[in-house]
């Protein structure tokens, strides 16, 4: 019996002390340099120390380098020259400098802040891969398709370039909490919701796809998302998380609730008060609602402005009953 005891107690110091040195490993990987990392055209980047100044050539980009806390020392920023309003404030704190508007990219200013690590977008408005050759002459350069992935992935690939990974873990982590917990004050409407850009007619309308990041959220929280018709979408452009369709594919969404990209509650009214819109159900049941007007780019900051939102138009009664 006390061999077995003795056995017992060896076991599980074994197995704390193999645990502990995975964690430790894990953590030294995370930290060890230099790093060679995949870019979303299939290139390699060798990153040779942990970074300590990021320029980061895409606004959208940037929003997930702020939420996992890496030293970004400027951004590019909106065809206004602004920061997103989302994480405007976040970015003002942390003094991070205004590089140049979406569109305009200034190569003499990336050599004044001086970066060891300068992040391109592959695709999107704010794309700066045309500079890549000339970017990869002033510090290692990375490029990731933010189009093709949740905030949450974008966060775990950052993490992986910037040494950050525990932090892009714990933020997605805190988000998923937050999300069930705000989710369990719900009250969801019945039937199926969609989420609409709306631009009225004469102009191309866009619709989000049942399984695109927007909806995922939405899902998250308990919504059922409307399937979505994709030979709708106009293919001028590559089909991604909304499709962009003619004005009049409106009229033919099914949907009992409605949300509108980009939007506040007045552009909720003018779409319910849209004469050509008006036998929609979602508009029937008045069932209409702005999603935030910082939700045309979900990022950590946006997707929880879009939730609190949500919540406030939504909460259950609990003193009902």
């Amino acid at each position: 019996m006390r061999i077995n005891i003795i056995f017992k107690i060896i076991v599980v110091f074994l197995i704390s002390a193999s645990a502990s040195v995975l964690a430790e490993a894990e953590m030294t990987s995370q930290n060890t340099y230099p790093k060679t990392f995949v870019n979303a055209d299939g290139s390699q980047t060798v990153i040779p120390s942990k970074p300590t100044r990021i320029l980061s050539t895409s606004v959208t980009i940037s929003g997930t380098l702020l939420a996992i806390d890496a030293p970004l020392a400027a951004t590019a920023l909106t065809y206004e020259g602004k920061f997103f309003s989302q994480w405007a404030d976040i970015a003002e704190q942390r003094s991070v400098e205004k590089a140049w508007p979406a569109g305009s990219v200034d190569l003499e200013s990336a050599y004044i802040y001086e970066p060891d690590l300068i992040v391109v977008a592959w695709r999107g408005g704010d794309s700066a891969r045309d500079q890549i050759a000339e970017f990869k002459q002033i510090a290692p350069t990375i490029i990731l398709d933010y189009t093709a992935q949740s905030w949450q992935d974008l966060a775990l690939r950052l993490g992986q370039a910037t040494g950050l990974e525990e932090q892009a873990q714990q933020k997605i982590s805190q988000f998923e909490l937050f999300v069930n917990q705000s989710k369990n004050k719900l009250q969801i409407p019945e039937g199926e919701t969609n989420i609409v850009a709306y631009f009225g007619p004469g102009a191309t309308n866009a619709i989000a796809l049942e399984d695109g990041v927007h909806a995922d959220l939405l899902t998250d929280l308990g919504f059922k998302m409307e399937v979505q018709n994709r030979q709708w979408h106009d293919n001028t452009v590559p089909l991604s998380d909304f499709m962009r369709v003619h004005f009049e594919l409106l009229t033919q969404l099914k949907a009992d609730t409605t949300f509108l990209l980009e939007a506040s509650d007045d552009s909720a009214n003018r779409f319910m008060h849209d004469p050509i819109l008006i036998n929609l159900p979602s508009v029937q049941n008045k069932q209409v609602f702005g999603l935030g007007e910082n939700s045309f780019r979900i990022d950590m900051y946006s997707a929880t402005e879009i939730v609190n939102d949500i919540v406030q138009i939504f909460e259950r009664d609990t003193n009902a009953g």
